[in-house]
């Protein structure tokens, strides 16, 4: 217990007291009244400042939990100090009926819905505006039963004896109410909140038995303001004061460890639930079953229409929320889903260029001896002059397979061996500039055009220009395959950014792709034999995941094949870090 708590409790100790006491020491009845309304207003008002403290000093749904327990303290204090009004300053009875009885019959609910919210078990990803509106309909539903049951009595048709009555049961009711929520509040945590829910349970036991006992003893004609019998009361107002005195002291541990026990149903939707579905019910008993005048019943039929249509708009809110949430969660679920689907295929195509790597370096490196021997023999013997034009003409043949096969053979070991180069920062319009250019001459075919189109100006990417090169190259080199198959068409190469990252896309008009999910696996190849390996791709594909980058290829809609590279923007502190290097 620490030194506040301690100070607070012999504060409370010395104030019950004095209370105690002081009808026996100042038998004045004007001072025994003035403290009897003083005092309690004092330790109401007190809890308020508390109770706010803990609200502007924590987040979240224990936020919102003391925010609705300093507006129930507030509400409370006003009606107190209304009465404060009436019988110290203007030494008057209060008035019956009287305008505070409708504060002091709502101060219970805002701390009647902290109950219902449960902050030790609220799920902070979810916001508190569901919460807020689930309070919003109980304070609407009692603001409803209120007006229905007690205000035609109260101010319409002025009925004292039966405006009290009703009064008073729907004020045990809501007591009782309370405590039965505190209690399952109380049993359902641990920790800190355990120990706050505690103290508002007995708070509200006490309080609820000190109102009978005031209510026993007025009909008796024994019942003193500020006497011995309103000791219960002022207990209970401290109790509710411990209460957020020991919350503050535990605010940091109540927002930082929650404390769930066990997994249950939310309180607060449950109880939104059923004060919708008893509107209608009360309007139909109303309208149909009531025994009062005609006037009242329409009063208090409309009285509840009213209550349906501001109930039905903050349902239909609530349930706008959702759906939206709902559209989030579903359109983040389908990223993940992407994103995973994305990291399968980027592991597997890894998977395969590894030990495909380990393969082809094996048998490259177990080709190249025979083939430069069959080579280095097949070149004597084309420059033999003993030999017959047939045989002349055979060792000019095995001379260029061999060349053909060694050719194959170093684009194996290319593969095979590809290792990170060294990165620098650069531009890739001049790259992909370079690359159309390149290809465009050695173009026979003056149908097919090439273009590249950029944004300006674009930032920078971190990348090895080579290897870039070759990879924009490859694809470029398909594309114009592609294009004189069917007697030409446009390759379109589009720069742009796109948020932290560079897109590339290489758009042609040509026949489009056969298989696209198999156009990056190692010898997959649809180019006549003796033309492809099955393996630019491939390598271009290792290329650009050594860059951090992506490469996707896909059919388009109008026609023709398109493939997007993404590689990541250069970032400011990555260029400082290059500079620093250099």
């Amino acid at each position: 217990m620490s030194r506040l708590q301690i100070s607070a409790l012999f504060g409370g100790v010395g104030l019950l007291l004095v209370f105690a006491l002081a009808p026996a020491v100042f038998p004045s009845p004007a001072l025994r009244v003035a403290v009897g309304d003083v005092i309690p207003l004092l330790v109401l008002a007190t809890t308020f400042v508390v109770s706010a403290r803990n609200a502007f000093d924590s987040r979240g749904h224990t936020r919102l939990f003391w925010s609705l327990v300093a507006a129930g303290m507030a509400m409370w204090s006003f009606n107190q100090a209304f009465r404060t009004f009436f019988q110290v300053v203007l030494r008057q009875p209060m008035p019956t009926p009287s305008p505070g009885d409708m504060v002091l019959f709502l101060h219970g609910i805002p701390i009647m819905a902290a109950m219902a919210i449960r902050p030790h078990q609220a799920d902070e990803s979810d916001g508190m505006l569901p919460s807020a509106l689930n309070v919003l309909i109980l304070l609407v539903w009692w603001i409803v039963v209120y007006a229905f049951f007690v205000f035609p009595d109260e101010y319409l048709a002025t009925d004292v004896a039966g405006y009290r009555l009703r009064r008073d049961l729907l004020y045990r009711v809501e007591e009782v109410i309370l405590i039965a929520m505190s209690a399952s509040a109380f049993f359902s945590s641990s920790g800190s909140w355990r120990g706050i829910y505690r103290n508002i349970f007995f708070a509200s036991i006490l309080y609820a038995f000190s109102l009978e006992a005031m209510n026993v003893f007025e009909v008796r004609g024994i019942y003193r303001i500020g006497g011995i019998y309103d000791l219960p009361f002022l207990a209970a107002l401290l109790g509710f004061l411990w209460a957020s005195i020991s919350g503050r002291h535990c605010l940091r541990d109540t927002e930082m460890t929650p404390a769930i026990t066990r997994a249950s149903r939310p309180i607060a939707p449950i109880l939104a639930k059923l004060a919708l579905f008893s509107l209608p019910v009360m309007g139909y008993w109303a309208l149909f079953l009531g025994q009062d005048q005609p006037y009242l019943r329409h009063v208090r039929f409309n009285v509840t229409m009213g209550g349906v249509a501001v109930l039905a708009f903050v349902v239909l809110l609530k349930q706008h929320l959702l759906d939206r949430k709902l559209l989030q969660l579903l359109n983040h679920s389908r990223k993940s889903f992407d994103n995973l689907q994305r990291l399968q295929g980027r592991v597997i195509q890894q998977a395969k260029l590894a030990s495909l790597g380990e393969l082809v370096a094996l048998a490259a490196g177990e080709l190249e001896y025979p083939l430069s021997a069959i080579l280095s023999s097949s070149e004597r013997m084309a420059a033999s002059s003993n030999l017959s034009r047939e045989q002349l003409s055979n060792a000019q043949k095995i001379g260029q397979q061999a060349r053909r096969t060694r050719e194959l053979v170093s684009d194996l070991l290319s593969f095979a061996q590809q290792t990170p180069g060294d990165k620098t920062p650069l531009e890739l319009k001049p790259l992909l500039q370079r690359a159309v250019q390149m290809e465009g001459f050695k173009l026979d075919n003056k149908k097919i055009t090439l273009t590249v189109e950029s944004q300006d100006p674009l930032p920078r990417v971190l990348g090895n220009p080579n290897q870039l090169l070759q990879a924009f190259l490859q694809i470029v080199e398909n594309a114009v395959d592609a294009l004189q198959e069917i007697g030409g068409g446009r390759l379109q190469v589009s720069l742009w950014r796109e948020g932290p990252e560079m897109v590339v896309q290489f758009a042609d008009s040509g026949p489009g792709l056969r298989d696209p999910e198999r156009v990056f696996d190692p010898f997959y190849t649809t180019k006549p034999v003796g033309k492809g390996t099955g393996l630019g791709l491939s390598a271009t594909y290792g290329v650009i995941q050594d860059h951090k980058g992506q490469i996707t290829c896909y059919n388009r809609p109008e026609g023709g094949a398109a493939f997007e590279i993404r590689l990541p923007v250069l970032k400011v502190t990555a260029l400082l870090a290059e500079g620093a290097r250099a």
